[in-house]
């Protein structure tokens, strides 16, 4: 779906990091962990934006200022329209299970928002870990709270919470359940990918058309075989990824 959304809110809520609210029927279709591409006035290229909450009318999303592209994004104003495309690729799957343990560092927590939202729905314990480099970096932790309980926190410098990765925040406060859902930065996946082997990640990745045309997001799975993180994720089950 390609259409003209409106603009209802475009806030700075931590460093580098803004939430844009926007009104679009994209909202009817759209699934947790999924994305859309956003025109930025002035840009040729579409700018793949995580979704972070579908609401009744609308979709939420969170931006880093990374480059002139994101940096104009900033600008833009309440009621001011932007062309957005999707929703694109595969979503975090909603399965029934007791607990789960969702993951997000840096720009990679605003899609686990969403998928919180709809577990807790069922009735499921959910335990979510937020990852940043600094206290100035966290963001969406009194969101998160007020859907559940078990929020902890990892900064890199040890500014907020546990110090050290969200492996640290993992042990420090003793979270048992083993079915992970995360997205975040490479790394981060990596150690995950080796700690547990039930549910799935999130990739981030340069996705220019966002349908699987330009093949400018390639990764390889554990077997040589080529996937599109766009059109073949961006989630993918624990193990499946060569990372």
């Amino acid at each position: 779906m390609i259409e003209d959304a409106k603009i209802v809110k475009n806030e700075r809520i931590a460093k580098d990091i803004w939430r844009m609210e926007l009104q679009t029927n994209i909202c009817k279709e759209a699934k947790p962990g999924q994305f859309i591409e956003i025109t930025v006035p002035g840009f040729f290229l579409r700018r793949p934006i995580s979704i972070c909450e579908i609401k009744e009318d609308g979709l939420v999303i969170i931006y880093k200022v990374l480059g002139e592209g994101t940096l104009k994004m900033t600008e833009l104003k309440e009621n001011e329209i932007l062309n957005v495309f999707g929703p694109l690729g595969n979503g975090f799957p909603i399965e029934d299970k007791e607990a789960v343990l969702l993951v997000g560092g840096g720009v990679g927590l605003p899609p686990m928002y969403q998928v919180c939202k709809e577990y807790v729905n069922k009735g499921t314990k959910v335990d979510v870990v937020i990852g940043a480099n600094d206290a100035e970096s966290v963001f969406y932790v009194d969101e998160f709270k007020a859907l559940c309980n078990h929020v902890y926190v990892a900064t890199m410098d040890g500014s907020y919470g546990s110090k050290g990765t969200v492996m640290n925040a993992i042990a420090d406060n003793n979270v048992t359940s083993t079915y992970l859902l995360s997205c975040g930065p490479l790394p981060m996946l990596k150690a995950l990918n080796q700690a547990y082997e039930d549910g799935y990640i999130s990739l981030e990745a340069r996705m220019a058309c966002g349908m699987g045309a330009c093949m400018g997001c390639v990764v390889k799975d554990v077997e040589g075989h080529s996937l599109r993180v766009c059109k073949d994720g961006p989630v993918f089950k624990i193990g499946r990824v060569a990372l």
